[in-house]
């Protein structure tokens, strides 16, 4: 909304938006591209584009581990890898989600392309996706809110999903998927995850099955920072991602989340050579509900 505000741009978006038929997927798709490119091309406000680069600076200082010298390394040309992903404020509600139609970024690098992807980021609040199913569900574009967030990218070995409570039965087990890799191979389907399941009880989180899963390939960060897609070997692709240990701690941070937020969490993590990274944890929308028979 400040983007759009300060940008000048939101009686143009509304324009393009007034009559449209959203059953006309041709026009639907127009109309994306128009408002999309219009937001894409606005000049970024200069107070918000200032603080986006100081926040990135900082980050870039603190990844170097000499927080005494921040005003030094604020000019390192050695930038971060970051992730400039999206948190829409209508994403996840008892009736309608919405997760999945704006659009993130990966192994983004620079003052330019943070900014260049920004806004990519916030145009995409109106993928013809988004569009079709705000209006669909009721919701007034204007009143849908996006936030981008920058994170610095983990350089995955093991990612991957979970749920601390299983959305497919009624047993108050928690739920863990994982790959090798970077996890949007989970999230674009391309790759069948390892599935875990593992016992809520606090006191034990007892492994109750594993199922590992033939992971042909992984998406990974190649050497130009670029994420490209790599075959695995026999051996690799066979193996199991996640041992006990990663597992039970995995499950921990779940049963932490959905006390903090109080109520069960879709979340997602990615594991380094310094451990484990918890990037998101949002709350499920799709839970097992008890069918009538079992009810009765």
């Amino acid at each position: 909304a400040y983007f759009l505000d300060k940008a000048g741009i939101n009686n143009a978006i509304k324009e393009i938006l007034s009559e449209l038929d959203i059953q006309d997927t041709k026009k639907l798709n127009e109309a994306s591209e128009k408002i999309r490119k219009t937001m894409e091309d606005a000049k970024m406000p200069p107070e918000l584009e200032e603080m986006i680069v100081e926040a990135y600076d900082i980050l870039n200082a603190e990844s170097h581990g000499n927080k005494e010298a921040l005003d030094v390394l604020k000019k390192s040309s050695e930038e971060i890898f970051v992730a400039v992903r999206s948190s829409a404020t209508t994403e996840d509600l008892a009736d309608a989600s919405f997760a999945g139609q704006q659009e993130s970024f990966l192994n983004v690098r620079g003052n330019r392309e943070l900014l260049k992807n920004a806004k990519k980021c916030m145009s995409s609040l109106f993928t013809p996706r988004a569009i079709y199913y705000r209006q669909k569900k009721g919701f007034k574009h204007e009143q849908a809110r996006l936030a981008v967030v920058v994170q610095k990218m983990i350089n995955s070995i093991k990612s991957g999903v979970m749920f601390s409570k299983n959305p497919t039965r009624d047993d108050g087990t928690i739920v863990i998927e994982a790959v090798w890799g970077l996890g949007e191979g989970i999230v674009s389907g391309q790759i069948k995850p390892d599935h875990y399941v593992v016992s809520g009880d606090l006191d034990n989180f007892e492994i109750l099955e594993i199922d590992i899963s033939k992971k042909k390939i992984a998406i990974i960060r190649n050497a130009k920072g670029q994420t490209g897609t790599i075959k695995l070997g026999a051996e690799k692709s066979e193996s199991r991602v996640l041992d006990n240990y990663q597992i039970k701690r995995l499950s921990q941070y779940a049963e932490v989340l959905e006390k903090h937020y109080e109520k069960p969490q879709d979340i997602e993590f990615a594991i380094d050579d310094s451990g484990i990274f918890i990037v998101q944890s949002r709350p499920i929308t799709t839970v097992f509900k008890k069918n009538e028979e079992e009810v009765q």
